[in-house]
């Protein structure tokens, strides 16, 4: 399995944050990591990666809810921003709320929705989804 450039973890909750990293190590799921924790820092800091088009992350797991600037807020913000490359976004929440789930589904940019705690198995997932886009094009 190709494994991703840049992930992109945009959450406020040191545990996840640890967890994920560590989860994506051991499933060498990327070369690099970007974390933010909070969407207003994600913005503020992927905006000009984004214009540039240096080191934009592959893909971003986003938490929905966090202080200052919320993952729908966030989500708001980031489809705005012209990018040359498609980023591929994971919700990843606590939440099991059908109203989270169905808002979801309404961005074009989102491209699942996965109740935390991540798993090596869900970023096995993630890599194999994104290969069998790859291969398809």
């Amino acid at each position: 399995m190709n494994k991703i450039d840049v992930a992109c973890i945009i959450d406020d909750d040191p545990i996840f944050i640890f967890g994920a990293k560590r989860m994506m190590e051991l499933s060498d799921f990327c070369n690099s990591f970007m974390i933010f924790k909070n969407g207003q820092e994600a913005i503020n800091n992927l905006k000009p990666i984004m214009n540039t088009g240096e080191q934009v992350p592959d893909m971003i797991l986003l938490d929905i809810n966090m202080p200052i600037m919320d993952g729908w807020e966030f989500l708001d913000e980031f489809v705005k921003i012209e990018s040359h490359k498609l980023v591929t976004i994971y919700i990843v929440s606590s939440s099991i709320d059908p109203v989270d789930l169905d808002r979801a589904k309404r961005y074009k940019s989102v491209s699942n929705y996965i109740i935390k705690p991540i798993s090596i198995d869900t970023l096995k997932d993630i890599l194999s989804t994104r290969e069998e886009k790859d291969s398809a094009l």
